[in-house]
């Protein structure tokens, strides 16, 4: 047996329970003075403040945080992970007023990354990725949702989640795929958009069920890309294959998304950037989790989603990077702290629990991770900080000094 032992730790900040936290519970969380954790074989055996007993300790190696902040480690539960090529070129075109749909329908956004990602090979995308996910890890993330959603055919769809399962074999962070074949109705198929819903729902659904290689299935509603019957149709049809429904709803126009969302019971809803009031109401009816992506709409010049609404109402916020080639190239889980904060109004306890518990439940992991808790995943970070304010108070420096993956220093 394994045995590790984190001591010496100054605060140790943490969320508690295995579902997500909505309300006035979300910036409740657990704080101990003079902690420390004892992790068995990569699982958190035991958690106090003062001195060890000695008996529970013996043998163990043992890691100083140094009088230092220790947390859980991060989930960041929206990424699109599994890409070809950057989109840096349409940076001068935003920066003249091109909006995100008609660099889209100029033949640039999501199609022109799809071009780059049919023609590369499984290889190429995992060398990639794999580089973007040990930078993650530096940030502090361990544990991380990926979308497919670039391939936008059977063959490149299959191909961008068989590169996530190899890299969750392999890498430490542990990934979670989604299925996103709705994505976009590709160029070849936008004067016959059905065929694509067709081919998504018939297709490829059921190759993705048959290899087993997503937990998820998500799908853009939004103006230019699948409307809100579309929407239900690919989302009912990946509940037939077991993939449980997201959306991206809500983040130009709000077309009905949200409000699909909730009467779907989806697990959780991305983007909301417009949410209306009757979006935020469904969701909390639903009881779907939202996850709003605040490096997107600092990215995009965008308006920044109602989280305090949201909070009020009863619905449980998570937070994510959106980590994208287009509309959000930033993977910083820490800069996602600060903008829940400096842009949201969201406590520092809240914003924990976003970033963690409620991340984690938004992509039903909040069993294993997330917080603290005998009986979970040693996954932590102990920070180059003093307290949990340091951390949603200083921008542009990577504050985690070092990271934890089930017990061992990564």
């Amino acid at each position: 047996m394994k045995r590790t032992l984190i001591s010496n730790i100054g605060m140790l900040a943490t969320p508690t329970g295995t579902s997500a936290r909505r309300g006035e519970e979300q910036g409740r969380i657990t704080v101990l003075r003079d902690a420390w954790v004892l992790i068995e074989d990569g699982v958190i055996a035991g958690v106090g403040t003062g001195a060890a007993d000695a008996s529970l300790v013996r043998g163990a190696e043992r890691i100083d945080a140094h009088g230092q902040l220790v947390t859980p480690g991060l989930v960041d539960a929206h990424t699109h992970l599994i890409f070809g090529g950057w989109r840096q070129n349409e940076l001068g075109l935003k920066l003249h007023g091109a909006s995100y749909l008609e660099i889209q329908n100029a033949g640039g956004g999501i199609q022109s990354t799809t071009n780059a990602t049919r023609g590369a090979t499984e290889e190429a995308l995992a060398a990639k990725a794999e580089k973007a996910l040990d930078e993650m890890l530096r940030f502090g993330t361990t544990t991380c949702e990926a979308k497919s959603g670039y391939g936008l055919a059977t063959e490149h769809e299959l191909k961008a989640l068989r590169v996530i399962r190899d890299l969750d074999q392999r890498h430490p962070i542990d990934l979670v795929a989604t299925f996103m074949g709705a994505h976009l109705v590709p160029a070849e198929y936008r004067q016959n958009r059905s065929e694509y819903v067709r081919l998504v729902c018939e297709e490829m659904m059921p190759l993705v069920r048959e290899q087993g290689i997503a937990q998820f299935c998500d799908v853009f509603c939004e103006a230019d890309t699948f409307t809100v019957e579309e929407s239900r149709r690919i989302l009912e049809a990946g509940l037939k294959y077991g993939l449980r429904p997201k959306i991206h709803a809500d983040e130009i126009e709000a077309i009905g998304g949200s409000t699909l969302a909730g009467e779907l019971g989806a697990i959780s809803a991305e983007h909301l950037i417009v949410c209306p009031p009757e979006g935020i109401a469904s969701l909390a009816k639903g009881g779907v989790i939202a996850c709003l992506l605040p490096a997107t709409s600092f990215n995009l010049g965008a308006a920044f989603a109602p989280a305090r609404a949201m909070i009020a109402a009863g619905v449980p916020v998570a937070m994510a990077t959106d980590f994208n080639p287009g509309s959000c190239p930033c993977l910083n889980m820490q800069f996602v702290i600060n903008l829940g904060c400096l842009k949201y109004r969201l406590t520092p306890e809240e914003v924990l629990t976003a970033v963690t518990l409620n991340g984690a439940a938004a992509i039903d992991r909040a069993d294993r991770v997330g917080s603290v808790e005998v009986g979970k995943l040693g996954d932590l970070v102990i920070w180059d900080a003093p307290d949990l304010d340091y951390i949603c108070y200083r921008v542009g420096s990577n504050l985690a000094r070092s990271v934890i993956k089930k017990g061992r220093i990564v």
